[in-house]
């Protein structure tokens, strides 16, 4: 099984680090005369719209990101819930439609509900639902251009992605699943090989909106990431080189499972024209190898694969623990899930001005909540924080316990100076209140999963990143991703983060200009 060799997920990662002088020697440039089309277009598919009189749930971004609902089961039976083409169409829009729109002299540009690397938006949702309340079961593509649904397949194939994912119980109670997945070349064209890394973080930050606006409307949601990706790719007619499948979201409850059996099932290609992304697609065989080696090949694999989720303890703390003091909820702010994700940007100055303790501990907290998946047990990614400007906190950088909601000082300093070249020497990741890093132990984590590891540790940092932006905003204070220079992060972060990689970044803070001394 190739996914067990997971000298390909080395050779994958160790090649596409970022160093100081990876970024000096470079010599890739942007073709901005190729440059894809930001949007999948199949030119013979009529769209059927898709209300873009939008309901509101009202409901507060903590609450939605903070209450847990049942994922789709048998013991949801009782409860009933089809998603409505409205309740859909909200999802879809606060989670991949278009939120704002901006005019230059040789265009437009529009930007979405999540945060993208570079603003490229590589991923694609697909929809396979059952006959809905208003919309009949069907396989459909989700076109963020004209807000609308495109019927690639007519009929209910759940029983066929429910095969391919060695029948997880919540795909076999779930009217509707989102399929994620990403057109690589999109992100490529400027990342280069290291864009598969972003596939997930992206693809993460999807999911944060689709899970949290979930929450708000009380639908039953799980995630999946166990499943056999050559027939999740030939049920929404993608190849799995060009356009990879993902992550797929279970949604709502039935009152009955669908039937299984042992069928072979056998459906036609998907043969519609799509128009191409650019002019040519340069090809990145590291990416293309990473994604075959890291699939699952049959029923029997995916179900070995996700049999006993890894449990990882935390190491004992070396200093004494620091609390988080999270808000308290009574005191939280109300404003909607929507009215949030409408608001939410990717910070692009801060103004080096202070946060409280209080409103980092609440960002912390809500951002690193569990979420239903049916491959996780436990956090995977471990956070440390470089605190600039965190009153009353020391400055410093600091490791955060999970279990224990707190943090451990692991060395005191003003390290705005560090955190910015850490940060591939961009200004953000100094003049952040805080900068929190993401590194995970790779090793650990391969050995248990395989090369699907990689991905799971990419997509988890891109789902608490998500949450982290949703929880910044919420508080009124702003928030951005950002790549880094891999080694260095861990070797600034040892003793401590020794043996493990760097594998994503959020800065959190004051968004304004920065002062001039």
């Amino acid at each position: 099984m190739l996914n067990q060799d997971t000298t390909i997920a080395w050779k994958y990662h160790e090649a596409t680090k970022h160093s100081y002088w990876s970024v000096r020697t470079s010599t890739h440039f942007l073709d901005w005369e190729n440059q894809p089309l930001p949007f999948k277009i199949y030119p013979e598919l009529e769209a059927i719209p898709l209300p873009r009189e939008l309901p509101e749930t009202g409901v507060s971004t903590f609450i939605a990101l903070g209450e847990k609902v049942p994922s789709p089961g048998p013991a949801m039976a009782s409860l009933e819930v089809r998603p409505t083409l409205a309740q859909l169409a909200h999802i879809l829009f606060y989670s991949a439609g278009i939120t704002k729109k901006k005019t230059y002299p040789g265009g437009e540009f529009f930007f979405r509900a999540a945060a993208c690397a570079g603003a490229l938006y590589p991923i694609e949702v697909y929809l396979v639902c059952a006959d809905l309340p208003d919309l009949p079961a069907g396989v459909y593509h989700f076109s963020p251009m004209d807000f609308g649904l495109r019927r690639l397949r007519a009929g209910d194939h759940r029983a066929f992605l429910a095969a391919a994912a060695a029948h997880e119980p919540a795909l076999l109670w779930a009217p509707v699943i989102f399929v994620y997945t990403a057109l690589s070349w999109r992100s490529a064209w400027k990342y280069r090989a290291r864009a598969y890394r972003y596939h997930f973080w992206d693809c993460g930050m999807i999911l944060a909106n689709a899970m949290a606006t979930a929450t708000a409307w009380r639908l039953p949601h799980k995630l999946i990431v166990g499943f056999q990706d050559d027939a999740i790719n030939h049920l929404v007619g993608v190849d799995g080189e060009r356009e990879l499948s993902l992550a797929l979201l279970a949604l709502g409850q039935t009152a009955e499972p669908i039937s299984v059996s042992n069928e072979t099932w056998t459906l036609p290609e998907v043969k519609w024209a799509v128009v191409p992304l650019s002019r040519e697609e340069v090809p990145y065989p590291l990416i293309r190898q990473m994604h075959a080696a890291s699939r699952l090949q049959d029923a029997a694999e995916v179900r070995a694969w996700r049999a006993q989720p890894l449990r990882r303890g935390e190491p004992d703390p070396q200093a004494p623990l620091l609390p988080l003091d999270p808000i308290a909820p009574s005191a939280l702010p109300e404003e909607s899930v929507e009215s949030v994700i409408r608001r939410r940007a990717s910070t692009r100055r801060f103004a080096r001005k202070p946060i409280s303790l209080s409103e980092l501990s609440t960002i912390l907290d809500y951002g690193t909540r569990e979420f239903a998946c049916d491959a996780l047990d436990g956090p995977l990614n471990d956070l440390y924080v470089n605190a600039h400007a965190v009153q009353p906190l020391a400055p410093g950088a600091y490791a955060f316990h999970y279990s224990q909601k707190s943090l451990e000082l692991l060395k005191s300093g003003d390290f705005r100076r560090d955190s910015r070249y850490l940060c591939l020497e961009q200004d953000l990741g100094g003049d952040a209140s805080a900068t929190v890093f993401f590194l995970a132990d790779l090793h650990t984590i391969l050995a248990h999963y395989g090369n699907r590891g990689y991905r799971l540790a990419q997509l988890e940092a891109g789902i608490i990143g998500g949450k982290f932006y949703l929880a910044a905003y919420a508080l009124r204070r702003g928030a951005t991703g950002l790549t880094f220079y891999d080694d260095d992060v861990t070797a600034f972060f040892s003793p401590h983060a020794r043996g493990k990689s760097a594998i994503f970044v959020m800065a959190l803070g004051v968004a304004g200009p920065r002062p001039r001394w």
